[in-house]
């Protein structure tokens, strides 16, 4: 799935867009993820829509929530639409799975979701085990800014955040998080025109190892920083207890594949997803080669080119604004 198309599976279950509040002919409440969207449903307001959606399904059965489209003005404010959802949290105590703003670009630019502080779904759901998060304004202060606080939260299984710039704030927060149950961690890093401020050296507490040990896979992906973040993986702990890795969507030149390359063992990985990449044809396939030979699976799609722009090589990121 890509910022180009909508959620249609989460925790398992596929994704049921509400298009009306009547309870007649909809799925039971724990067969599907809901998925509410104002722009589906006529442009109902957001508050309409929900508490039309809490009388008509069975809240307690709901395993899982996805945020479409919320707003019904030019500003796509994620706070209100959160506090609706976060004041009704103990109607929801089978829910485990909650995708904040699916939303495509023909909808709304990534970068023009004015997101907030989302520490409080981990607070009041403390049985949640998936928590994707799309977007952040590059120009949001206060309340309308991507944040998050240091958690402690026992049943996260999988944490995904997805951004054209994501706050080096949010990337020491995620660090400095205690999720011992953490098996997936997804961060698009993005770029620094759009607010993408994160540095290596924040990714240091993420790439030691130990302080999470049931992760699996780990992305740090859309980075202009790809091959600094591939030296800096090369020789990272936390890959001995990773099956897949995928450093795919930035700016992946042959300096970071060489380094990936030259460094510690990478064979152990079932998956290598290195997508939307810069590397030279002969460098792509001494990686095919030396990944290929131990059945690592390797996803080189998505070839690029560099750009030329006032003498100078340019090269972007496949999700920025």
């Amino acid at each position: 799935m890509t910022f180009a198309e909508h959620l249609r599976t989460l925790h398992g279950l596929p994704v049921h867009t509400l298009t009306g509040t009547d309870a007649a002919g909809l799925p039971a409440a724990g067969d599907v993820a809901w998925r509410l969207d104002c722009f589906a449903a006529d442009e109902m307001p957001f508050d309409e829509l929900w508490r039309g959606f809490t009388q008509a399904v069975d809240t307690r059965q709901v395993r899982a929530l996805v945020l479409g489209p919320w707003w019904d003005d030019e500003y796509a404010e994620l706070r209100p639409a959160l506090e609706l959802i976060l004041a009704d949290a103990a109607r929801f105590p089978a829910l485990r799975a909650l995708f904040l703003a699916d939303v495509t670009g023909e909808e709304c630019e990534i970068s023009w979701l004015q997101m907030t502080d989302v520490t409080p779904v981990l607070e009041r759901f403390p049985l949640l085990e998936e928590l994707g998060v799309r977007g952040g304004d590059p120009n949001g202060v206060g309340e309308e800014a991507l944040t998050l606080r240091p958690v402690l939260h026992e049943a996260l299984r999988v944490l995904r955040f997805e951004s054209g710039g994501l706050p080096g704030q949010v990337v020491r927060a995620v660090g400095a998080s205690e999720l011992p149950a953490l098996e997936r961690l997804e961060l698009w890093l993005g770029v620094s025109n759009y607010g993408g401020d994160a540095t290596v050296a924040d990714l240091a507490p993420l790439l030691a190892g130990g302080r999470y040990p049931a992760l699996r896979h780990l992305g740090l992906q859309d980075s202009e920083l790809q091959d600094e973040i591939a030296a800096a993986v090369a020789s990272a702990p936390v890959v001995a207890q990773l099956e897949s890795l995928s450093l795919s969507m930035g700016t992946l030149t042959d300096t970071g594949a060489e380094a990936l390359l030259n460094g510690q063992p990478l064979t152990h990985l079932k998956r290598l997803d290195l997508h939307h990449h810069f590397l030279s044809q002969a460098v792509a396939e001494r990686v095919r080669a030396a990944f290929g030979a131990t059945g690592t699976e390797v996803d080189l799609s998505e070839a690029q080119t560099a750009r030329r722009w006032r003498d100078e090589e340019w090269r972007y990121v496949a999700v920025s604004e």
